[in-house]
């Protein structure tokens, strides 16, 4: 039967993914580890958002549902090296997301109560800093914020929960002499001379950005990556 004539399920999917890694499998599939996969993770999480992009253009999700497959088979990979490493299976990973959900989502499956988003967003907060209690792998509040994140979206994230666990004051945006003084410090600095110097100083300034774009609820990320189309179009237009 060609492959085109039938509808796989999500066992048989689990299927293929075995027989890849297995002895006869794929020589590529089968020597892959969770670190090697790692680029492809960072890969095809970007390409599923650039299909949200192009369907949000064009109204056709065909790229969006192969995008989705393709992030799929990363987290069937991981799996499926877990289950052969004896940590665990892809339906532990189910059952563990299924419970997350059912467990941070009381005013559901429940007797809590949330009428609007943001209290959601509390109450899913609040559970899960007690889901973390105890966990060995979370050193502190803000080092719990991964490393991996770009570092644009790490700034505001790592921002708002110093604003919360620590002393008001820990922010930058509200310091405006300070953003005056970056500004200042930037003009007066040469790069030749002052190479640490201008690093300390744009740093500065980026987490001051980054803190004035969390406040008014901007995301940094795409703030910067719709500047960066606007330049290109500036120099490439795109054909009408």
């Amino acid at each position: 039967m060609n492959s085109t004539d039938k509808k796989y399920t999500y066992e048989e999917f689990l299927d293929i993914i075995k027989t890849l890694r297995s002895e006869n499998g794929c020589p590529w599939d089968k020597v892959q580890t969770h670190e090697s996969l790692k680029p492809c993770m960072m890969e095809e999480a970007a390409e599923l958002l650039a299909s949200i992009r192009i369907y949000n253009q064009t109204g056709n999700a065909e790229n969006m549902q192969e995008e989705l497959g393709d992030v799929l088979l990363q987290v069937v990979m991981h799996a499926q090296i877990a289950s052969e490493e004896g940590l665990f299976t892809m339906a532990d990973v189910v059952d563990d997301v299924s419970r997350k959900m059912v467990r941070r989502h009381p005013h559901v499956f429940g007797t809590g109560s949330a009428d609007t988003p943001e209290e959601v967003l509390t109450n899913w907060e609040d559970i899960k800093k007690e889901e973390k209690k105890g966990k060995e792998w979370v050193s502190s509040p803000l080092r719990e914020i991964p490393q991996e994140l770009p570092a644009l979206t790490r700034a505001a994230k790592v921002l708002k929960k110093a604003d919360k666990y620590y002393e008001p004051g820990c922010t930058y945006a509200e310091d405006i002499e300070g953003i005056q003084s970056a500004v200042d410090a930037l003009r007066t600095c040469k790069a030749e001379a002052h190479g640490k110097e201008l690093e300390q100083i744009m740093a500065d300034m980026l987490m001051r950005m980054s803190d004035i774009a969390r406040l008014y609820k901007l995301s940094s990320e795409q703030i910067l990556t719709d500047r960066i189309e606007d330049f290109i179009e500036k120099y490439e237009k795109t054909p009408s």
